[in-house]
């Protein structure tokens, strides 16, 4: 049985993978991270901002749904060094809060695993959006 979907696909991985798709009222996003426009990876050294262009990467997807971050109900954080996130929570989680515009009303999960696409990489953010 095919259901009906509607895929988002832009930026330097169009061609294999997937931003967003939309089935029903339900966004799926895939993981983002600290990658700009052009592939490059934005603050190496930086979980912060890192944070900050992964959230700037679902707000772009959803904004192509004529949605917000006010429509995301569920996030995953994967990180490659939950202690170091940890540490420097305030810088992390001030990023988060920004992104939203205020506390975040949605459920959270991180996990951390060994690596993620590129080793320069330490957070990727997967987003649940309703609409």
């Amino acid at each position: 049985m095919a259901i009906e979907k509607e895929v988002v696909r832009f930026g330097p991985y169009a061609g294999f993978i997937a931003n967003g798709v939309r089935v029903g009222n339900v966004i799926h996003l895939s993981g983002q991270v600290g990658m700009d426009a052009q592939g490059q990876v934005v603050g190496v050294d930086d979980t912060a901002a890192q944070v900050r262009q992964a959230y700037a990467n679902i707000a772009e997807t959803l904004e192509k749904f004529g949605a917000t971050m006010a429509n995301i109900v569920d996030e995953t954080f994967f990180v490659t060094d939950v202690a170091g996130i940890m540490a420097d929570a305030k810088a992390v989680f001030g990023a988060r809060i920004e992104a939203y515009g205020g506390e975040p009303e949605v459920t959270q999960t991180m996990v951390e695993v060994a690596a993620l696409v590129m080793p320069e990489l330490r957070v990727e953010i997967k987003c649940v959006a309703y609409v």
